[in-house]
């Protein structure tokens, strides 16, 4: 077990450039399985409403973009006023290092007495290193391969959309007996449920959570406060880690932009209080517990893929863990991995009290024999 661990570690490292986009669009499409849904109860053809949900993303992906790149663009133009700026800002803390240092040599040579100056050693002649490439160099050679990967990823979803009916009949005439057939059928039933929902949920919450970001930092005066704002809708897809790191870059950003420190404390302040609304009252009460994981299962699983496959990897470790713990709670050999994933009890619990499916016939009860009483058998006899 250990070395096939290794194994699928040492693949998902070797393999990154294809497994990032085949999971992002594996996410993208059962997020977008609700959507389509809708779509073809209006009677849309399923490539229709595969096209139409895949389109809405990317002209909602593309006008995001159209409105961050301008200020990314600024702010790495500013970069050196940036520094002189934190530099500047930061000037009366690193005074206060600077007395705490001293004091504290003074401490220390009081305590251990003089001690002989060191010799004077010449120092080795600096070197100066030369890019050989700049950095519109770097983004023109990355900016193919990037467009690549998000095109295969965008063809991929639409056409698991588009034919995913299709591939849960085809993944049904594969098992041989009838047990094997329902066993498959509920793993994608919940797979759907589980999965797909969830995720939809999730995408609606966090859009909601970019919208109050962007208009609270906006009311605040906050610069590029769209981009902040998207930047914490995205964020929140990435558990412990993702809010956190969002509220920390806007409190840097309020810290170079702002003199005052109350106006300084205002922006991060009020996305933390977004965060705590979100994570502990609204996403609790609209997707209660149904996909609720081990806390250190998930934190290992975002840490060891955005490691891996960087920020791509650690916004899809979620749904990949849901889609794994779904998997192996109908599994008996893997019981045992859904009971680690779990929160508090085995995903096999709650699936257990469902309903049957729709498509298995129920059988009809047999009879039930009518025990006679003695008065009867003496009457017979």
């Amino acid at each position: 077990m250990v070395l096939a661990v290794c194994a699928v570690g040492v693949i998902a490292w070797l393999a990154r450039d294809f497994l990032i986009p085949t999971a992002a669009a594996i996410v993208l499409a059962l997020i977008l399985t609700p959507v389509a849904n809708t779509l073809e109860r209006l009677h849309v053809p399923a490539w229709g409403a595969a096209a139409a949900s895949v389109s809405l993303l990317a002209i909602a992906v593309a006008g995001l973009l159209a409105v961050a790149a301008p200020a990314v663009t600024s702010w790495a133009e500013q970069a050196p006023f940036v520094a002189y700026t934190l530099e500047r800002k930061l000037e009366g803390l690193r005074k206060s290092l600077a007395v705490v240092r001293q004091v504290s040599e003074r401490v220390e040579q009081a305590t251990t007495g003089p001690a002989n100056p060191p010799a004077a050693t010449p120092s080795p002649p600096e070197k100066v290193v030369a890019r050989e490439q700049s950095l519109l160099g770097e983004l023109a050679k990355t900016t193919p391969a990037i467009l690549l990967q998000i095109g295969y990823a965008a063809v991929l979803s639409f056409m698991l959309l588009s034919h995913r009916n299709d591939h849960k009949r085809q993944i049904l005439r594969i098992a041989t007996t009838f047990p094997t057939r329902v066993r498959l059928a509920r793993i994608m039933r919940d797979i759907n449920e589980r999965v797909g929902h969830y995720l939809f949920a999730l995408a609606v919450i966090y859009t909601v959570v970019a919208a109050a970001s962007t208009t609270v930092l906006a009311l605040l005066g906050f610069p590029n406060a769209l981009l902040w704002g998207v930047l914490m809708g995205l964020a929140s897809f990435v558990p412990f880690i993702g809010p956190p790191v969002a509220i920390g870059i806007v409190a840097l950003v309020a810290l170079l932009t702002y003199e005052d420190w109350t106006r300084m404390v205002a922006a991060p302040l009020a996305l933390a209080i977004i965060h705590f609304i979100e994570s502990q009252l609204v996403t609790p009460v609209f997707v209660s517990r149904r996909c609720a994981l081990n806390a250190v299962a998930v934190f290992a699983g975002v840490a060891s893929l955005g490691w891996m496959w960087g920020a791509v990897g650690a916004i899809v470790a979620v749904p990949l863990l849901i889609l794994l713990s779904t998997v192996a709670a109908h599994l008996p050999s893997l019981r045992w991995l859904e009971v680690l994933l779990s929160d508090d009890r085995p995903v096999s619990e709650r699936l257990a009290v469902k309903p049957p499916l729709a498509s298995v016939p129920l059988r009809p009860a047999a009879p039930r024999r009518s025990v006679p009483t003695r008065q009867e058998r003496r009457e017979t006899a």
